[in-house]
């Protein structure tokens, strides 16, 4: 009888960005942090392989909102009664903007990772699913973006090594909510086949 080998840790993290992103006129704003984001995404980075899920937010009653999530499942009376939460929320930093997000990142893995976002709107990025899987499969180091409100701003899209394609339905609706992107995405880059 063989036995499975366990699988190699991948080096991918998530970052859920509030700030800066655009509202639906295209102005630069802060979002406000939700709870069924936090928890989904932190399922769905804990199914996935995910290192860390950063919540990026610069004020800091959005992110004292995030510690007090946090506390309650990880040490409070929710660490006790879901186990499963508890697990999936251990992946959640918060952090007060992209350039510390991107310190801690290259910190941690000793080298700046290859930082892609995700966007509703059709743009070349050079990136494809597959190109990217690959190389985390290899062993690089990635940070994806998800942009909160409309998306993320120009300049963060700007300082960025590429976009990944954007999810299409079958109709020209395309406003999925940033949790549900967010576990297409990972499916798409580290689900078995």
């Amino acid at each position: 009888m063989s036995q499975e080998r366990p699988e190699r840790k991948i080096k991918l993290d998530l970052a859920l960005v509030h700030y800066p992103v655009c509202n639906k006129n295209g102005e630069t704003i802060g979002s406000a942090v939700t709870n069924l984001d936090l928890h989904d995404i932190a399922r769905a980075s804990k199914t996935f392989g995910v290192d860390t899920l950063y919540i990026v937010t610069p004020f800091e009653e959005q992110r004292h909102f995030v510690e007090e999530i946090l506390d309650h499942w990880l040490h409070g009376y929710g660490a006790r009664y879901n186990i499963n939460r508890k697990e999936a929320l251990s992946l959640v930093q918060v952090c007060e903007d992209i350039q510390t997000l991107y310190a801690l990142v290259t910190e941690k893995w000793r080298q700046r990772p290859t930082i892609l976002a995700t966007s509703a709107k059709s743009a070349s990025g050079g990136w494809t699913y597959e190109m990217a899987r690959q190389r985390i499969f290899a062993g690089d180091s990635f940070l994806i973006l998800f942009g909160t409100g409309w998306g993320l701003t120009a300049e963060v899209l700007d300082d960025l090594d590429g976009l990944l394609p954007p999810i299409n339905g079958r109709g020209d609706y395309n406003h999925l909510s940033v949790r549900s992107a967010a576990a297409v995405v990972l499916d798409r880059l580290t689900g078995r086949e």
